[in-house]
């Protein structure tokens, strides 16, 4: 498993002040305004004493590498990784095992007799 990309970076792209909220949420997979709505209401719930953390988390991570997933369906195959690893390799057994199958159909239409492309092929010569 690359480590780069099951790490909690800031995520200045797409940030309102560090990056911090919304690295959280590339990092979960959850909508950025939810996660901003919930640190909102820890910053009230607690009376601002989770600024210091903000900030402290801030400085401590890392800031996001710009290329660090290839399109949307990557980002969102290693947002699945990081909630539950073991479901995703689930996915990817049942997925390979899906094209084994598939693969098996095809190689048994080719190798046993078959007369329409026995005549194709004889056509073609």
């Amino acid at each position: 498993m690359t480590d780069s990309r099951t790490t909690l970076y800031r995520d200045k792209q797409n940030a309102k002040l560090m990056g911090v909220c919304s690295g959280i949420a590339d990092y979960t997979g959850v909508n950025a305004l939810w996660i901003r709505l919930a640190a909102i209401t820890l910053l009230i719930m607690t009376g601002g004493s989770i600024i210091p953390f903000y900030f402290i988390a801030g400085l401590l991570l890392n800031k996001k590498p710009q290329h660090l997933y290839v399109d949307r369906e990557e980002q969102q195959y290693w947002q699945r990784v990081r909630q539950s690893p073991a479901r995703t390799a689930r996915e990817v057994r049942s997925r390979f095992r899906d094209i084994d199958r598939r693969l098996a159909e095809v190689e048994t239409y080719y190798v046993t007799s078959n007369p329409r492309l026995s005549a194709e092929i004889e056509r073609l010569r």
